[in-house]
């Protein structure tokens, strides 16, 4: 029941995304699942050896439900299998197919019923459905836009020339000692001069984490620390001790660093989703400043007056420098 509810909830509920995103965002979907094979009458699509029938493979575009006057393809049970959860899309077609099939079922019955209620002449309805045609146009116009440019070649062009063979990142390995309070952390620096053992140290004055591993940090680039932190930290060289407490918002510090290095620069592999994403939203920005060029735009304030008129010398058709995408949820978000 449990599963079955899944089913229903991402059939019901999750948005429809563009073709571009589902392609480039989300793993391949199992093969689309295929139509048990009954005993096909001969003369009707099924080839015979004189002792047995073998089903003709089905038609990519098959029937496999009618509810009232409506009938469901195969291909929309394809459709809505992208929108399920990876651990239920995943299923054996067997079980899924089934379970998807009654799902479907359940929906357009639940359309019929709506139209029958005369919900498709309520207000708000045609907003709601005016709105979601508007996202569908939106995404058609996208996935024009942007697939072309997703491939494999374009991202491995694009890791070539802005990462590869360029040099790493700096990192460095550290250890820390976090106390609430500046005086201790200086007593703690005292006693580390005159050749206290940090990792001891650490294991009985720190109240982070890391105080059972000695303090030890690993090795962690500029920008996973807080600025406070990095800043001392990178300013060191391995063996050096902070000779100040360090503030941040975690309380007090005193940090050591063990040893530094320049880490190698990511493969291929482990950049392919940052570029693919980066190239997906430069294909956004494109295809809105395309969509916004020669058309003219008025802005109103929350009371309804008019914002303030563009500069006489503004060019009317120029392209916009919101990096907004226009509905929520068309594209993925890149990462920092």
């Amino acid at each position: 029941m449990r599963l079955s509810l899944t089913v229903a909830a991402a059939l019901l509920c999750a948005p429809a995304l563009p073709a571009v995103v589902l392609a480039q965002t989300t793993p391949a979907p199992a093969a689309a699942p295929a139509t048990p094979a009954p005993a096909s009458p001969a003369g009707a699509g099924a080839v015979t050896d004189g002792a047995s029938a073998v089903p003709a493979a089905p038609k990519p575009d098959v029937v496999v439900a009618k509810v009232g006057d409506e009938e469901i393809h195969l291909s929309d049970l394809s459709e809505a299998a992208q929108t399920l959860p990876d651990e239920v899309r995943s299923m054996p077609p067997q079980v899924l197919f089934p379970m998807l099939l009654d799902q479907m079922v359940d929906r357009e019955a639940l359309v019929i019923q709506a139209k029958k209620d005369g919900f498709a002449n309520d207000p708000q309805v045609k907003r709601a459905i005016s709105r979601a045609t508007d996202q569908v146009l939106q995404n058609a116009v996208l996935s024009k836009e942007i697939a072309p440019s997703v491939t494999d070649a374009a991202l491995k062009a694009k890791y070539d020339a802005e990462i590869a063979n360029k040099p790493g990142e700096e990192e460095v390995h550290a250890r820390h000692i976090l106390v609430d309070n500046e005086d201790q952390a200086k007593k703690l620096i005292d006693q580390l001069n005159k050749g206290g053992d940090f990792a001891a140290l650490a294991k009985a004055n720190s109240k982070d984490p890391a105080a059972q591993n000695g303090g030890d940090l690993g090795f962690f680039k500029k920008g996973d620390m807080v600025p406070e932190f990095a800043d001392v930290a990178f300013a060191l060289k391995p063996g050096q001790i902070s000779q100040k407490p360090v503030k941040t918002q975690f309380g007090w510090h005193v940090i050591k660093v063990d040893e530094t290095r320049t880490a190698p620069a990511p493969s291929f592999d482990q950049s392919k989703e940052e570029l693919r994403q980066q190239i997906i939203q430069a294909g956004v920005r494109r295809a809105l400043d395309k969509a916004r060029v020669g058309l003219v735009v008025q802005k109103f304030n929350m009371d309804g007056t008019p914002m303030t008129a563009p500069s006489p010398t503004a060019n009317p058709t120029s392209t916009p420098t919101t990096d907004i995408p226009p509905t929520p949820g068309v594209t993925p978000a890149v990462p920092k």
